[in-house]
């Protein structure tokens, strides 16, 4: 009990935060922007979207299997 009373709460809660943001947040931020700007992107907007994704690669990965972007079926009239 000693050890967790002398651990500061205001890092520890700094290291949640932007743990969390790092891991959860701005991935999430990441896949949305590139669902909406994919096919329409200009190539320096296209090296901007590379780069979010080797920034963001463990965040994306975590969230990958619970994201799913693919493109709805077409219908065919």
């Amino acid at each position: 009990m000693s050890l967790l009373s002398s651990i500061p709460l205001i890092p520890l809660l700094l290291y949640v935060a932007l743990g969390g943001a790092y891991l959860v947040i701005f991935p999430a931020i990441t896949f949305l922007y590139l669902k909406n700007r994919w096919y329409v992107a200009s190539s320096i907007e296209r090296l901007l979207m590379y780069f979010l994704v080797f920034l963001f690669f463990p965040g994306l990965l975590l969230l990958s299997p619970l994201l799913n972007f693919r493109p709805q079926p077409r219908q065919i009239s």
